[in-house]
């Protein structure tokens, strides 16, 4: 690690996965090793070891300057199973920093006098370390894929906890929907062996987690899985209109939330080529995906309930327990299926109440885009939760028409990442390969595929390496092209990408050098831009706000 790369973490803080530890005690023995544990019985992270917690470096006591060798074998020695960490010291001109890279554990990693702990963060997104208690250990091992804690039996249930009704509920929606049609043809205690509902031992069949959850009683529920709860509320305002609370089995659950969605559920309407085409405020597909995704993905152990909420404006989903290990909303759209409850949700797939393939998430993605409003936002998940928030205020019903008219130049309907370079493109007046990857999470080389294959369809145009809705495509669609002048897309692109230079003013605004240097001067003159640099390196950043001003 080199200086600068050091002090670029230092300046970050402490995190869920950077600790600093001071030396100057120096640091014992015991904290140095209960903090390696508390990291990799997370998912690993990074010890700076002559560090205050305000970020100071004070630099490492003399027992620790041996050398990093020593220092991830005193480690290793001290923690069962052993713990193999990477050390290495930088010099600093303020002392000598121990930088340990802790690798996440993939079985849980205690203490060598049998301490278990784990990383969390508190009320105030302090981090910290507290034990790994003992009826959490399924739960770690479920998040990272070696346990199916819906998958294990519920010792005192019996085969009578389970519902007739319920199962008559899934054989009517496999019907309803592109489910397994082969569980019709069977009895209710075999689809209950079929999905792994139930575990035999001789005469004797025994509900799982899954089985109660999805064909249960309501009265099992609440006396065997007294974390299950799922509460409906609509808000206007600070005002709560409806505030609903069930316990019920989860396919119940599914038609009670989707029906109370579908009859607040208006529609605007678009007429294309004489087809009529309706825009409904919640997409139903990707709201019924983001509300099964609670329902499955959701920690069954922990208590609180899985919240769906109509604001206003927007359709907020949340379940207790965070994201599993190796998933996050940076990688949301390209990283593999990952549930927390697989047999909880194969179930759902073979009822048919999910994707199948396990790319939901693009379905709510894409169902967002289509009916003209933001992507889905997950920025609000924690470690203890997943939160999704979905746009449902007014539609851009101008983008609904861009859409259609791409697909007929496509030939097909556009994928997800060619819906968010549109959008980005009709947004912010422009998009591009920098600007592009992070919203599809994918590399360059992807990013720029999909960019040159819309501009081949004449979808989007390019210049300098920037990518615009193309003319055609607005009147195409009937869209009034945005006659916005070159201050406001300049100030649209800054905002989107927090800085501008000449060349990209240029090619964003299709005038020449002169001009635009004399625009970038007259928004820097007027406060609206800071300029940054000088000669050929100057860029164009929105102002600095004045603290007193927050």
């Amino acid at each position: 690690m080199t200086e600068s790369e050091l002090r670029y973490l230092i300046a970050g803080g402490e995190t869920l996965i950077v600790e600093f530890k001071s030396d100057q005690g120096p640091l014992s023995d015991a904290d140095l090793i209960e903090t390696a544990v508390c990291l990799a019985n997370r998912q690993g992270g990074t010890l700076l070891i002559g560090v205050e917690d305000d970020g100071r470096v004070t630099g490492l006591h003399p027992r620790h300057r041996s050398s990093p060798a020593n220092l991830a074998a005193f480690v290793a020695s001290r923690t069962v199973p052993p713990l193999t960490v990477e050390a290495e010291f930088v010099d600093l001109p303020e002392g000598k920093v121990a930088v340990l890279t802790v690798p996440a554990a993939r079985q849980p990693v205690s203490t060598s006098d049998g301490r278990l702990l784990v990383r969390y963060q508190d009320v105030h997104n302090r981090p910290g370390c507290r034990p790994l208690y003992a009826y959490e250990l399924t739960n770690w091992l479920a998040e990272r894929g070696q346990a199916d804690t819906s998958a294990l039996v519920v010792p005192d249930a019996a085969w009578d906890d389970l519902d007739p009704l319920e199962f008559a509920r899934l054989r009517r929606l496999v019907t309803e929907t592109p489910g397994d049609t082969a569980l019709l043809r069977l009895s209710d205690e075999e689809i209950a062996r079929a999905l792994g509902l139930v575990r035999a031992n001789r005469d004797l069949l025994t509900p799982t987690l899954a089985g109660l959850l999805l064909v249960g009683k309501e009265s099992a529920l609440q006396e065997y899985v007294p974390a299950h709860e799922v509460a409906f509320q609509v808000l206007h305002g600070t005002d709560v209109a409806v505030n609903e609370f069930r316990r019920w089995p989860l396919l119940r659950v599914h038609e009670w939330l989707t029906q109370a969605i579908d009859v607040r559920n208006e529609e605007q309407e678009l007429m294309v080529g004489g087809v009529r085409i309706g825009v409904p405020r919640y997409d139903r597909a990707g709201v019924r995906e983001a509300i099964n995704n609670a329902l499955i993905h959701r920690d069954y152990t922990r208590l609180g309930a899985v919240h769906v909420q109509l604001h206003d404006d927007h359709v907020r989903v949340s379940n207790p327990g965070g994201f599993v290990e190796g998933v996050g909303p940076d990688n949301l759209l390209v990283t593999e299926p990952r549930p927390r409850n697989p047999r909880l949700a194969d179930a759902f797939k073979r009822a048919g109440l999910v994707e199948r393939t396990g790319r939901g998430v693009e379905t709510i993605y894409r169902g967002q885009l289509r009916t003209g409003r933001r992507p889905p936002d997950y920025t609000l998940s924690t470690v203890a939760s997943v939160n999704v928030l979905l746009d449902s205020g007014l539609a851009d019903l101008d983008f609904v028409l861009l859409d259609v008219q791409a697909g007929r130049r496509l030939g097909r309907a556009p994928e997800v990442g060619e819906l968010l370079a549109l959008w980005q493109a009709r947004r912010a007046g422009m998009t591009s390969v920098q600007a592009l990857a992070p919203a599809l999470q994918r590399n360059a080389a992807f990013t720029a595929d999909v960019l040159a294959g819309l501009a081949q369809a004449g979808v989007l145009q390019t210049s300098r390496g920037l990518y615009h809705v193309s003319p055609v495509l607005y009147r195409e669609a009937g869209v009034e092209h945005p006659a916005t002048s070159p201050e406001e897309m300049i100030l649209a692109y800054v905002q989107a990408h927090g800085r501008i230079t000449r060349r990209e003013t240029v090619a964003l605004c299709g005038i020449g050098e002169r001009q635009a240097t004399y625009v970038l001067q007259k928004l820097a003159n007027g406060g609206k831009l800071r300029q940054q640099g000088s000669g050929r390196g100057i860029v164009y950043a929105l102002p600095e706000t004045d603290e007193t001003d927050k």
